[in-house]
């Protein structure tokens, strides 16, 4: 295997590991808002992630940066192209990050319920975002020969994109939904489940369409395996909700996921970015990526520490994989300022 594929497909398992881990994180930032009825219920719901949301978007870190080692090329005209989408996605990320970690300084209801609010915008636009990103991806957008993206925003906002986004809206909203009836008891999580069950019909009908329209217009004749993967992982996560397995439900829409990006991944290579422009200039494998030394010194890099860190993530997996629910929670602390120590008087 050339090492320009070997990089293409390590992208891809990056890309599959952010959408699973963080597709539930931003399902159940959504949640916050949909699911839970009262602060009580939407610290299980934060609780539920807390230990895990900041070491899931580590993946994004990676791709990212595998994406500007491996392929210059493609990153460039990437991040200049689709520059105000990923600006509005990473101040996205960045206030959702803030929320965390200021909604419990103040035992302020009113302090609470505005960063609630910013954990869900914040985690709604990347869930939409970035499934125009990755669709338009795919679809193939305007390069020109120096391979300078020549559209504008609203080039991004076409029929197939704007479907790709509310698969991915939807979807990590269901797959969300599976986590929390996992990692909850008592009412939130039954709740939780009969929810999955109204949002599902939903979500298979735009994903249905979604995958049937990327095979059809870009796929390739083994990406009807995905396809038959990414159908039958949301069905069989219904039939698994509906009989109160939400661990297997849980798999049933990450497998939907992995076959989802398998499938534009797979539409697209030997491309990494086609142009609509003009076939002859589209970028691939071969004339985006770097030198061969350079692929080289970041294969062995990888091949040292990839394992480490899906070891440690697993690890800690496996350390917060209880259930938890509003019996659990510790009363709210308020935090107070220090008090100024008293003025020296004369003579002491």
């Amino acid at each position: 295997m050339e090492l320009t594929t070997f990089w293409f497909l390590l992208i891809g398992v990056l890309w599959t590991g952010y959408l699973f881990l963080e597709g539930f994180d931003f399902g159940v930032g959504m949640l916050v808002g949909l699911l839970a009825r009262d602060d009580g219920e939407r610290r299980v719901l934060i609780n539920t992630i807390g230990p895990v949301w900041d070491g899931n978007e580590v993946w994004l870190l990676t791709a990212g940066g595998a994406t500007f080692a491996a392929f210059p090329n493609w990153y460039a005209t990437l991040f200049s192209g689709f520059y105000l989408a990923l600006l509005v996605i990473l101040v996205a990320l960045i206030i959702r990050g803030v929320a965390f970690e200021y909604r419990g300084k103040r035992d302020d209801p009113s302090w609470r319920a505005r960063w609630d609010v910013v954990i869900v915008v914040g985690s709604t636009i990347p869930a939409l975002l970035w499934g125009v990103a990755l669709s338009n991806i795919v679809r193939g957008v305007p390069i020109d020969a120096a391979g300078n993206y020549t559209g504008t925003f609203f080039t991004l906002l076409n029929p197939y994109a704007l479907l790709g986004g509310l698969v991915t809206l939807t979807l990590f909203l269901l797959h969300g939904l599976h986590f929390v009836a996992l990692k909850t008891t008592g009412d939130i999580r039954e709740r939780a489940r009969a929810m999955a069950e109204k949002v599902v019909p939903l979500v298979i009908v735009l994903g249905a369409t979604f995958l049937l329209w990327t095979q059809l217009a870009y796929g390739k004749g083994w990406t009807w395996v995905p396809v038959v993967l990414g159908a039958g992982g949301l069905i069989f996560a219904a039939l698994m909700n509906r009989s109160g397995r939400e661990g297997l439900a849980f798999v049933g829409t990450g497998i939907t996921v992995a076959a989802a990006v398998v499938l534009l991944f797979g539409s697209l290579y030997p491309n990494v970015m086609p142009s609509t422009t003009s076939a002859a200039f589209n970028l691939t494998v071969h004339n985006a990526s770097s030198t061969p030394y350079t692929l080289r010194v970041m294969t062995w890099v990888a091949l040292i520490f990839t394992p480490l860190v899906l070891c440690y993530q697993a690890w800690t997996y496996w350390v917060f994989r209880k259930r938890i629910g509003t019996d659990n929670l510790p009363a709210v602390a308020a935090t107070a300022p220090a008090p100024l120590p008293e003025p020296a008087t004369a003579g002491s």
